[in-house]
Order: structure tokens, then C-alpha cells, then sequence
């Protein structure tokens, strides 16, 4: 899907890219490595590489994590998770230990609700798959209690998209419209901005 200012990553890349212009001590490089469709099985076997060719010798580096919806994704023809939340939760904490060699620095966003009437099952799906609040939950609190155990910065996306019209933010019923990803975008940025993770 095209958004004309880019989803919620683009936009943190453009906003840094700002702030360097009027301060070049803020220097901050952001890359969007998401793929759609990742599942955290996905996002493990690539992290590494993924870092070590994108860093600098003792150049520090902060990870932001954005994964889950996927693995909360149930498949109706299986009677399966694309990932079963055991599974899952050991993917976070070895996604965790991984970055922990690159970076002191690591957050996870958390997930956002659907609009299940859209979701469940999902329309272009052959195999019956859905995504409902109640699984999304489930994972999302798999983040979030690994990330209370390793002492791990959690964005609670969820919370804050419950506090608004959410279903407006999104396209299909799923992921995020243009006002979704700014919404994100704003939540990411503030965050990072008021805990002091980035600028000065």
C-alpha cells in the first residue's frame, strides 16, 4: 500500500532527517528493514546480517521491533497460528539476545487492534485465515511481559489505539491508512523523543 508521506518508519526517517538539518548533532540514520507478511521465524533468520552490514565500528545503534500481527494470524483450513504463542515467545527473546550484541538500546512496538468484520476471515485469504483482538492480545502481552523481564522498552500501541476511533486509522481492517501510520508515527516519535533515546 502507497502513502504518499510513507508508512509510520518513513516518516521517523524524514523527521530525523529534519532535525539533523537544524542541529547535525542529531544524526540519526533510520531503516525500514520490514518485510510484509514476516513472521518473528522470518525476522530471526535474517536480523543478523540485516545489522552487521548496516553498521559502522562502535557506532551506536538503536532496534525497533514492529512484529507479531502475523504470528497471531489463525488459519482456519490448519486449525493452526501461523506461530503458537510458546513459539512465539521464545522468537522475542531471541530476537532480544541477538540485538543485544549490537545495541543497548531495543524497542518493541506493540500491536494494533483490527476491525474484525474485515479480518475475520480476511477476504483475499484461500485458507481461511483471521486476525481477531482477542489473539492480537495474547500476543501482545507475550511482548510486552518478555520485555518487563529484560528490562526492554515497550511502545503499548494497543492501549493507545483503544483510546481513539481506531477503526478509522485503518485501510482494510488491518493495517494502517495514511492517519494510522502518522498516528504510529507520532506515538514512536514522542516516545523516543520524551525517554531521550534520540535528540538531546
Amino acid at each position: 500500500m502507497g502513502y504518499s508521506e510513507g508508512g509510520w518508519a518513513d516518516r521517523l526517517r524524514s523527521f530525523c532527517m529534519e532535525k539533523e538539518l537544524e542541529n547535525p548533532e542529531f544524526d540519526y540514520s533510520v531503516y525500514n528493514l520490514g518485510i510484509s507478511g514476516d513472521t518473528s521465524e522470518d525476522v530471526l533468520k535474517r536480523l543478523e546480517n540485516e545489522i552487521s552490514c548496516r553498521i559502522w565500528k562502535d557506532e551506536e545503534i538503536i532496534i525497533i521491533f514492529a512484529i507479531g500481527i502475523n504470528d497471531s494470524c489463525f488459519v482456519k483450513s490448519k486449525n493452526i497460528f501461523l506461530n503458537t504463542e510458546s513459539n512465539f515467545k521464545k522468537n522475542i527473546q531471541k530476537l532480544i539476545k541477538l540485538s543485544e550484541k549490537y545495541s543497548s538500546k531495543i524497542i518493541f512496538v506493540g500491536l494494533t487492534p483490527v476491525e474484525e468484520s474485515k479480518t475475520n476471515p480476511i477476504s483475499w485469504s484461500t485458507t481461511g485465515k483471521s486476525y481477531k483482538n482477542k489473539y492480537i492480545e495474547n500476543y501482545d502481552n507475550i511482548i510486552k511481559s518478555v520485555c518487563q523481564e529484560n528490562n526492554i522498552y515497550f511502545i503499548d500501541m494497543l492501549e493507545e489505539f483503544k483510546k481513539i476511533d481506531y477503526q478509522k486509522l485503518l485501510e482494510d481492517g488491518g493495517h494502517p491508512n495514511s492517519e494510522g501510520h502518522r498516528k504510529m508515527f507520532e506515538i514512536v516519535r514522542d516516545f523516543l523523543m520524551e525517554r531521550g533515546i534520540v535528540g538531546k
